[in-house]
């Protein structure tokens, strides 16, 4: 495909060429996938592919906001912002965490990484999609919760980050260096519970930080 980037047309089989290349980019990584493969998994020609995506960067980065998205609205479509904020933080947590061991979070954070030194509009593209956004919108789920007095938090952006950082804990790095050892419900709700404490003990109000 051409090293240029191109702005996205939508068509009729839109949605099967972003699954097609979904599927050619798990499998190959970025450099892997060819357009012959993409064409051939979404059962469409050529000439279709190059209509909607004519740059790789594009189709890729798509393919990456589209899921990211699907899994940040899914997160927060469970989130009760009437509940305790404990009991909220431990559901985002787990969610986060799961995404990050995820196979598809995992090839994603290696595709990006392997590739933003080459093309720098790619990472700024999956940055955008994936942290920019898991942080926006974590950071409209604190403001709630500062506003009922249940945190106490001055800068949310900082407090977002952190929060997604903790969940990585060593779970994150083990899946990315290739230590599938068996990580098992015990090991996810560990972390998840620490990355919770941790973030109640700097920013909670009381001491069960739960209840306004």
């Amino acid at each position: 495909m051409s090293a240029v980037s191109g702005a996205i047309r939508k068509g009729r089989k839109f949605d099967q060429v972003l699954e097609g290349a979904r599927e050619v980019f798990m499998l190959s990584g970025f450099d892997g996938a060819n357009v012959d493969d993409i064409a051939r998994a979404a059962g469409v020609s050529k000439a279709t592919l190059y209509s909607y995506f004519p740059d790789k960067r594009v189709l890729f980065s798509e393919v990456a906001r589209i899921e990211c998205d699907r899994q940040a609205s899914a997160a927060m479509a469970e989130i009760d912002p009437t509940a305790p904020v404990e009991t909220s933080l431990r559901e985002l947590a787990d969610r986060i965490t799961r995404f990050f061991l995820s196979d598809f979070g995992q090839q994603i954070y290696r595709i990006c990484v392997a590739e933003s030194h080459r093309f720098p509009d790619l990472g700024q593209r999956f940055y955008a999609s994936g942290p920019q956004m898991l942080r926006t919108r974590l950071g409209t789920i604190l403001s709630a919760y500062v506003a009922r007095g249940a945190l106490k938090i001055d800068d949310i952006d900082m407090a977002a980050n952190q929060m997604v950082e903790l969940c990585k804990s060593d779970l994150f790095s083990r899946r990315l260096c290739g230590i599938n050892d068996g990580i098992s419900e015990a090991d996810i709700a560990r972390v998840t519970g620490a990355a919770v404490e941790m973030f109640l003990a700097r920013y909670g109000v009381s001491a069960d930080a739960g209840q306004t």
